[in-house]
């Protein structure tokens, strides 16, 4: 499990073929203290496994199935990634649960200054916004934020300059692609209300057919609540 507390930006030293599974090189220092191989290490918020530590940084692999459902398949050499280890387990909970499985990719559609803030518009598909709560958390490449706008197709973050600075996303720009994780509380109370749907394909076909929620002020209080 992670928070979303990004503790270092590392890069990028070797990479796959273009489209294809393998290995990720990565650069780093501090998430290298206490780092031994098969501990987790979240890589713009996927939870890759170490396979390699060494004094310069470590080796992850990546699957089919981590390329088809994040942007890591876009890296290249000297490209800057977000590194957070898991958290340990008298650590300092600095953000939200994080697990580290992307629910799948976004496209930052804005980005605009908010006079010491920076606002990002991120468009992204129904199944992921169906779990985005104005006000609520949720993991931009495994950075813990606050949705402060919300609309149909796309939401707003706002960010303080420090954590600009210290990610990747200083390096980002409009048409770019982010890896998106929902707040994990949301998807087990959907899983809850929906049943078996366990997929993004299965949400976003239950979303659309779903009736309304018979969950309202009034039947909270009679029953309980």
């Amino acid at each position: 499990m992670f928070t979303g507390i990004v503790e270092e930006l590392g890069r990028i030293v070797r990479v796959p073929s273009p489209g294809r599974a393998g290995q990720l090189e990565i650069a780093a220092t501090r998430v290298l203290a206490g780092t031994n191989v098969g501990d987790s290490i979240a890589v713009n918020g996927v939870c890759l496994t170490a396979t390699t530590v060494s004094a310069a940084g470590f080796t992850a692999d990546v699957m089919p199935q981590t390329l088809a459902h994040s942007n890591l398949g876009a890296l290249r050499a000297g490209s800057p990634v977000n590194l957070e280890r898991a958290m340990a387990a008298d650590g300092r909970f600095g953000g939200h649960i994080v697990s580290g499985h992307i629910d799948g990719t976004g496209t930052i559609r804005r980005i605009r200054r908010d006079q010491n803030a920076v606002r990002f518009a991120i468009e992204a598909p129904a199944s992921i916004m169906a779990l985005i709560v104005q006000r609520g958390s949720v993991a931009i490449d495994g950075i813990s934020l606050t949705v402060a706008e919300l609309a149909a197709d796309a939401f707003e973050v706002s960010i303080i300059p420090h954590t600009i600075e210290q990610t990747t996303l200083s390096h980002r720009k409009p048409g770019d692609a982010v890896n998106l994780e929902n707040d994990v509380v949301g998807k087990y109370v959907q899983r809850l209300l929906h049943g078996v749907c366990t997929t993004p394909a299965e949400r976003e076909a239950a979303n659309a057919s779903a009736s309304p929620s018979p969950l309202s002020l009034s039947y909270l209080s009679a029953h309980g609540f």
